[in-house]
């Protein structure tokens, strides 16, 4: 698809990356940043503090508690920074590779040491800023991965009419069901295996839109 051409009926727009203040505004917000997800890593949602986090950035505690509030801001400015960049889903050439792709991305986060992408959901059940924070998150990334089904339905792998949203959670959902809610050992075979089924499923019609009732 050219970037003139128009999306698929139904595509959700990418956003922009969100432009944020540069100088030593910008630095103090990274050093505090970091200094959260370091802590977040090594205590979890309820050793994380504002007062650990001004000390472990450096940054005074008056203008951590004036810029973030309290915890929820520090952790929603975390994941709202996590959608400032320029990330682009994989491109293998095939449906099943990118989802493959996309799936091992997924896990290596959910299974990197120190668990700070599973820290993250976790506190989004304990912070109601961070909560919609993640949603702003996923919703900018499920959005970012909606071209791996126009390429798939370009390379006729797909029929017309797929819903790229259905497909893409079904296609992740069982990374996140097995590391973050069953907590089962990591197995190196399931990012490819949840792609492969839901690529099998998709390609059979199973998230297809059917059409309003009436048409022929």
């Amino acid at each position: 698809m050219t970037p003139s051409a128009p999306p698929p009926e139904g595509a959700r727009p990418v956003p922009p990356p969100r432009r944020r203040p540069g100088g030593r505004t910008a630095r103090i917000r990274r050093q505090v940043l970091d200094a959260v997800l370091a802590e977040l890593g090594e205590r979890g949602y309820d050793g994380l503090t504002m007062d650990s986090v001004a000390a472990r950035s450096g940054v005074h505690r008056a203008t951590v508690y004036r810029r973030w509030g309290d915890v929820g801001g520090l952790l929603a400015d975390v994941l709202d920074a996590a959608g400032d960049d320029a990330w682009q889903p994989p491109d293998t050439g095939s449906l099943e590779g990118d989802l493959a792709a996309l799936n091992r991305e997924i896990y290596d986060a959910l299974t990197a040491q120190p668990p700070i992408v599973a820290a993250l959901i976790a506190a989004s059940f304990r912070s109601e800023q961070a909560d919609h924070a993640q949603r702003r998150l996923w919703e900018d990334r499920y959005a970012r991965c909606e071209v791996i089904i126009r390429r798939a339905v370009e390379r006729a792998e797909l029929p017309l009419g797929t819903d790229a949203r259905r497909l893409l959670i079904a296609a992740t959902a069982p990374v996140y069901h097995q590391l973050v809610l069953l907590r089962t050992p990591p197995g190196p075979d399931l990012p490819g295996q949840a792609a492969r089924t839901a690529a099998l499923a998709a390609s059979a019609g199973a998230f297809a839109v059917p059409p309003p009732a009436g048409d022929t």
